[in-house]
């Protein structure tokens, strides 16, 4: 409800603002008399406030337009217009007890009248704004219209979030949803209430109590549980045939940005289970804030979500080095919306275009780079080699020499577990980057700070194993797995970059860390977990069809190289591994023999080139 729509617009709105603001006043002028003096007032006292009335309501309303009171909208009342009202009212009551003790006369109120008018008339304005404010967030839907058919709601989780979620559906009508029974783990909780909310018993009775309080939907409001129960309770909901939807996360309610009414359907990532990461966040603001920082690839999953981590740590600027102009204009937009428009500085550019990049660190001089562009998908690398060893490889290399050159403080390589042992082309292409990076840090060591990053997959990037599951359960099936017992260690993007950041913080030079990826996952579990989330049965529903390991794939991802061994760091969450760095003019010449005619040679004998000089690497050959 937008009272403003009932409103007339410019002078004759404040124009019927003030007239009616003016009767509220002088109403709140004769209420005090009527306290004071127990509402025995003469004719000779109805003169004398009519006559206050008049001066005193000016004051007031003139103190009111000075603080603007009148300029926003009544129906949005917040603590600072509060603020702005108490101001009003105050010096008002001062000004008017001013004129009492150096005035005479009639028409001037007695000292205990200014008092009591001072707290009828602020709390008078302030409960009408209020008023029209909880009337607004009742009545209105987000359309602006009022929702008259409310669902049903059954909230799983009576703690503190269930019940902050509760008194949010029932202050904001508007959005369609009355909570109506609580279910929750703890026994002890049963048959008590919330908010007048009966708490009716565990999860697992809904289905017995679904018809008894006519539940349209369930709203699992569990942000901390751990994701096998959150899983048991998904299970119990899909034999109940009841929509259900979830809370944000608890990172995500810690920010303060997103509400707890914010639902959202039950994601993946909910039912693996990753305990929260812990960051040392004054390390990575001390490498970050105040300075230039690069991102490169910033347009693709992980460049993106650097993007928005870093920014949140207020460096100079950030760049936003991407090839794509599609994706440079989308990660823009939304760091515009964050609040970022004088931070960011969006930059199409190649990395392999060397005049390019060159001119871009002559005139920025980023001091911290994150290097995230890079040719990722395995299958695809397979068939062009050369591609794959020019971005990941060369591309890397040219990127590293540019900082070392223009006196980068540190230079952070995302590089990914596919680079341990590697048996496809993608996987020893960033090996081949890590060789270089370490190379130079060995050689010229304490002038840029030269790390990497190995991680797993991250859930829900750009052509991985989950949007291409779903894709396929919304065409109807079936899902494509590659074989039955093949495993992959996955984390979720937000994590992935911070434990990047904080890697970044805490690295000396020469490290490649690799972060905790928790336990292996089955990827047809994955599969049947995604086609359960849509509401359907796998092998029933939706086959799984096995298509054999694709060339380059590994049955199961590996832990570390030949030769390196695995220390711990001060972060629980991240190891690194130590080895004897090449010489950098050995690693320079891998890339130079590497290269040679690369475009004109035969996959295979790319892929042979390259376990020539990379002896761990099992080439795939046609």
């Amino acid at each position: 409800m937008n009272t403003s729509r009932f409103l007339p617009r410019g002078p004759a709105r404040l124009s019927l603002l003030l007239g009616s603001y003016s009767l509220l006043l002088a109403g709140c002028v004769y209420l005090a008399y009527g306290l004071r003096f127990d509402f025995e007032l003469s004719r000779f006292d109805l003169d004398s406030i009519l006559g206050i009335c008049v001066w005193s309501v000016g004051i007031k309303l003139g103190f009111l337009i000075v603080f603007r009171h009148f300029a926003g909208l009544l129906s949005y009342f917040s603590v600072p217009d509060l603020k702005r009202l108490f101001y009003a009212v105050s010096l008002s009551s001062l000004m008017i007890l001013f004129i009492r003790l150096i005035g005479q006369g009639s028409f001037l109120p007695p000292r205990g009248v200014i008092l009591i008018d001072f707290l009828i008339t602020f709390l008078s304005i302030a409960g009408l704004r209020l008023g029209i404010r909880l009337a607004r967030a009742r009545f209105s839907g987000v359309n602006g219209r009022a929702n008259r058919k409310l669902k049903h709601v059954g909230i799983i989780g009576a703690g503190d979030v269930g019940a902050s979620l509760a008194r949010d559906l029932m202050s904001k009508r508007g959005l369609g949803l009355q909570p109506v029974v609580f279910f929750d783990d703890d026994a002890k909780k049963w048959r008590s209430r919330v908010h007048e909310i009966p708490v009716a018993g565990a999860p697992e009775s809904i289905q017995a109590q679904k018809l008894e309080f006519d539940l349209d939907m369930v709203i699992i409001a569990m942000p901390s549980a751990p994701a096998k129960r959150i899983g048991e309770i998904v299970r119990v909901l899909q034999q109940s045939q009841i929509k259900f939807e979830t809370v944000p996360s608890m990172d995500q309610l810690a920010t303060g940005q997103i509400k707890v009414s914010q639902l959202r359907e039950v994601e993946i990532q909910d039912l693996l289970g990753r305990d929260p990461v812990v960051l040392e966040t004054d390390n990575i603001r001390k490498i970050l804030k105040e300075k230039v920082v690069m991102v490169t690839g910033a347009g693709g999953s992980i460049g993106s979500e650097l993007c928005r981590q870093i920014a949140s740590f207020h460096p100079h600027r950030l760049l936003l080095v991407e090839q794509c102009e599609v994706q440079a204009f989308r990660i823009e937009q939304e760091m515009i919306e964050l609040g970022y428009t004088g931070l960011i500085l969006p930059l199409v550019a190649d990395i392999l275009d060397e005049p390019r990049m060159r001119s871009l660190f002559q005139r920025f001089r980023p001091q911290v780079l994150f290097h995230a562009a890079a040719h990722k998908h395995v299958p695809m690398m397979e068939a062009q080699p050369s591609e794959a060893l020019k971005n990941n490889s060369l591309g890397t290399a040219l990127m590293c020499d540019l900082a070392l050159e223009f006196k980068a403080e540190r230079f952070i390589l995302i590089s990914t577990d596919k680079a341990i042992n590697p048996t496809n082309v993608m996987g020893a292409s960033k090996r081949l980057a890590e060789i270089y990076l370490q190379s130079l840090h060995s050689t010229i060591p304490g002038l840029t700070k030269f790390m990497a990053v190995r991680f797993g997959n991250v859930l829900g990037s750009s052509g991985s194993v989950i949007p291409t599951f779903k894709n396929q359960i919304a065409a109807g099936g079936p899902v494509k797995v590659t074989h039955p017992d093949v495993t992959r260690f996955f984390m979720t993007i937000p994590e992935a970059v911070g434990l990047v950041l904080q890697s970044g913080a805490q690295g000396s030079g020469g490290e490649i860390f690799v972060l905790d990826m928790g336990e292996p996952i089955k990827i047809v579990d994955l599969a049947r977990q995604l086609i359960e989330l849509s509401g359907l049965q796998p092998e029933v529903d939706i086959e799984i069809e096995y298509v054999g390991l694709r060339p380059g794939e590994k049955l199961f991802e590996e832990i570390s190289h030949k030769g390196e061994n695995l220390t711990p760091t001060t972060h629980p969450k991240i190891m690194r591994f130590v080895s004897d760095p090449a010489s950098h003019e050995i690693a320079r010449k891998m890339l130079d023999n590497l290269l040679v005619d690369v475009h004109e040679t035969e996959p295979a004998q790319v892929k042979l080139r390259l376990q020539k000089v990379l002896p761990e690497y099992r080439p795939f050959l046609n």
